[in-house]
């Protein structure tokens, strides 16, 4: 696999990943495909060139080659955010652009190069001109940009005996083309920026949802006990003073410590029962929330819960929480474009199956995400359950079955 290692890591990579490659890639293309025209254009004239004239030619078009690729990975980089503008990168590219438009049209000039050969190279390196500076500024100083070497192109052709309608032609052909290749890279740019700021708001959503959920609990938790443990403050400092009176104020002081007994006792029940409420999934409520939830995020859902409304509230809850756990794993660990949760019962034995698919493998590794799938295991192992996980052919699988007629 040597020399192969970036196609491994694109393909094992989440979705955003492979399209930023792909993407960069075919960024790419572009400078590979001016120094295959170039590489193309001057053998074809080697019988009518001089040697000198040639090689001058050709080395002045490798070195925009070069500079258009180096322009092209630091201009999408300021693109999408990562860097600041190359602005000495893109005088260096703008004067060696020039230069390949001075070196065919000085060895015209000199006869040393056919005037056929020295306008086919122009083109190209004038049209190609425009892929890279796109990225790096914005449209309308590009567009400003552009005309610099196109307007050095014609000069130039026309001092060495270009016709009216060569030129012509010239500028109607540099100018489409220049606009074209103009406009790829940054719609191409344009669209890597805007995935990436979807992946950032999911994220964040993902974020405030686990943020709103802590301050659900904790405003449970104050409501139930913030008014009991203030009593119990009270009657503690009332139960000190009382006994640091005389003997008459020891049987006030232990009524006073049996009610902060009592208040503390239906403290402790209180907050099991709010614990129990936080604990306690239903089914039908998650199965309707991983709905919203991923669809809000962009992931197309499918629920197929036939067998839901049979089953005993102890077996609900369970999936409930297998249904919780799935989901918030998907939006964590996985990239999937879609998830299948399917409900059925299994006759022999006597069982009923939750399985959760998505396609976001490739943001997953085949072993498991999510601390809480130690907990899940746990809670369905009371209820004669299992929970098993894996990924294979661009699946991610959650699944997890519980004997029917079993109670917690």
């Amino acid at each position: 696999m040597w020399g192969f290692g970036w196609l491994e890591s694109a393909r094992r990579g989440s979705q955003l990943t492979r399209v930023h490659q792909f993407t960069r890639s075919s960024l790419y293309l572009f400078c590979v495909m001016e120094a295959a025209l170039i590489a193309f254009v001057l053998p074809r004239y080697r019988d009518e060139s001089s040697a000198w004239a040639l090689l001058a030619t050709g080395a002045v078009g490798a070195a925009h080659v070069v500079g258009q690729t180096l322009l092209t990975r630091e201009g999408l980089r300021h693109y999408l955010g990562g860097r600041p503008r190359p602005d000495r990168l893109l005088a260096g590219y703008t004067g060696l652009t020039l230069a390949a438009i001075a070196v065919p049209v000085g060895a015209v000039a000199a006869d040393a190069l056919p005037l056929a050969a020295a306008s086919a190279f122009v083109v190209y390196v004038t049209m190609y001109f425009a892929a890279p500076v796109s990225l790096a500024l914005p449209v309308r100083r590009a567009l400003a940009l552009l005309l610099l070497p196109l307007a050095a192109a014609v000069a130039g052709l026309a001092a060495v005996g270009s016709t009216a309608v060569a030129l012509a032609v010239m500028v109607a052909v540099t100018g489409v083309a220049g606009a074209g290749l103009g406009v790829l890279p940054r719609a191409s740019a344009w669209t890597l920026r805007v995935m990436d700021r979807l992946d950032a708001a999911r994220e964040t959503e993902a974020r405030l949802a686990v943020a709103e959920e802590r301050l659900r609990f904790g405003r449970d938790l104050h409501d139930v006990l913030g008014r009991n443990l203030s009593v119990i403050a009270l009657k503690s400092e009332l139960a000190v003073a009382l006994a640091r009176r005389d003997g008459a104020g020891t049987e006030a002081a232990v009524v006073q410590m049996t009610e902060v007994q009592r208040i503390a006792r239906e403290s402790q029940a209180e907050l099991r029962e709010v614990v129990r409420g936080y604990r306690v999934a239903d089914l039908h409520a998650e199965l309707a929330g991983a709905r919203g939830v991923l669809e809000a995020a962009g992931i197309s859902c499918r629920i197929e819960d036939g067998a839901a409304a049979e089953l005993p509230p102890a077996v609900q809850s369970a999936l409930g929480w297998v249904v919780r756990e799935g989901t918030t794993n998907v939006l964590r660990h996985a990239d999937a474009a879609r998830c299948v949760v399917r409900l059925r019962r299994r006759p022999e034995p006597d069982r009923v199956v939750l399985d959760m698919e998505n396609d976001g493998v490739h943001g997953m590794s085949g072993g498991e995400r999510g601390s809480g799938l130690a907990g899940l295991r746990e809670r369905l192992a009371k209820l004669d359950g299992s929970l098993t996980v894996g990924g294979e052919d661009d699946v991610f699988r959650l699944t997890a079955e519980v004997r029917l007629g079993s109670d917690a």
